[in-house]
């Protein structure tokens, strides 16, 4: 909104800062964060008023767990505020990649809150049924594939290699809806601790920042012999503005968390983080970033297999968080060190943009 006033008046004095993507990224980072911090006690308060007994802890679960029955859950809703705010503040709205993770970013996190608000209203841990969740999942994803690839090509890449693999044709559309749904739910699954999911999301939108950035500057993508798109750049408004709402909520999430995200959030940030990737073409490298929230998908996918196959089971439990607190683990050493994961992870992932 204030990229268009800026452009209507000529981008005069001091506005013509707002020309530049660096500025308003580095703007979004900030008003997120700040937004995020002053809406968070009194947002916190407002969810624990509501909800009364909170988010459901599984019984069944690590019994030091227990000791957060009552925390209330949906603080999602905080990161989606002050996200999208940032964002419709700074983003050049003419923009459609920004638009379509946009829809991805907000239809998902409404997919979690009707998840999270069944769960708190039934006192149960089911929720909406997987298959509802999916089939809403996929139609988000399929309409916001279509508007990417509207104004993109539909080639893919791989890292280490110069160029397109294989143009997939009206495929495309397909297996980048995969990517977002497949990643949504990646993000879902790990966020079982306090902080666990959310410095990782934050470490991946770092990596993608820089990403988006190079992906849209012609003369860069040239030099790292990444493909070129013309628009993506401004997504390193969204990804900054999630650095900021990750940030904010971080500062309530930390041991012991004051409210949990729940599907409202994780889902949200797990589609807008594979909606950027689709965009920027650089879904492959996504998992590598994202390489934490692969690790803790498979290990529930195995576990299930396993154990139906079986009778018995590969790790104590799943997702792997949990498996290393059934070792002993205490809860913010697994965090800390799967920060540490995901941080070496981004950094590998940033590799590949020149070892091609």
């Amino acid at each position: 909104m204030l990229y268009l006033i800026a452009e209507q008046l000529g981008f005069p004095g001091l506005l013509n800062l707002i020309r530049y993507i660096t500025f308003r990224a580095g703007a979004a980072a900030v008003t997120a964060l700040f937004i995020g911090l002053i809406i968070g006690p009194k947002f916190i308060g407002w969810l624990r008023m509501r909800q009364g007994k909170g988010q459901p802890i599984r019984s069944d679960g690590p019994q030091t767990h227990l000791a957060k029955v009552g925390t209330p859950t949906m603080g999602g809703l905080m990161i989606l505020t002050a996200v999208t705010i940032s964002l419709l503040l700074w983003m050049d709205i003419s923009n459609r990649y920004t638009w379509a993770c946009l829809l991805v970013t907000l239809g998902f996190g409404l997919i979690g809150f009707l998840d999270d608000y069944d769960k708190v209203k039934k006192r149960s841990h089911k929720g909406v049924s997987g298959r509802t969740r999916l089939a809403m999942e996929f139609a988000i994803a399929g309409v916001a594939s279509w508007i990417i690839i509207s104004g993109s090509s539909t080639a893919l890449y791989v890292p280490f290699y110069n160029g397109p693999v294989i143009d997939l044709g009206p495929l495309y559309i397909f297996f980048a809806a995969f990517i977002i749904v497949g990643f949504g739910n990646a993000v879902n699954l790990t966020d079982g601790l306090d902080g666990l999911a959310t410095m990782p999301v934050v470490i991946a939108s770092l990596a993608f920042f820089v990403i988006t950035y190079m992906v849209g500057n012609a003369r860069f993508a040239d030099y790292l012999g990444i493909p070129h798109v013309l628009g993506a750049g401004d997504l390193t408004v969204l990804t900054a503005a999630i650095i900021g709402g990750g940030l904010a909520f971080l500062w309530f999430n930390a041991p012991p968390a004051a409210v949990f995200m729940g599907d409202t959030g994780s889902l949200a940030l797990g589609g807008a983080l594979g909606a950027i990737a689709v965009v920027a073409h650089h879904e492959i490298v996504l998992l590598i970033v994202g390489g934490l929230f692969v690790l803790e998908t498979v290990s529930v996918i195995l576990q299930v297999f396993f154990y139906k196959r079986t009778g018995r089971r590969i790790f104590r439990m799943a997702p792997i968080h949990h498996h290393f607190e059934q070792l002993g683990w205490s809860e913010p050493t697994v965090v800390i060190r799967f920060w540490i994961i995901s941080f070496v992870l981004a950094l590998a992932g940033l590799a590949t943009l020149k070892l091609r």
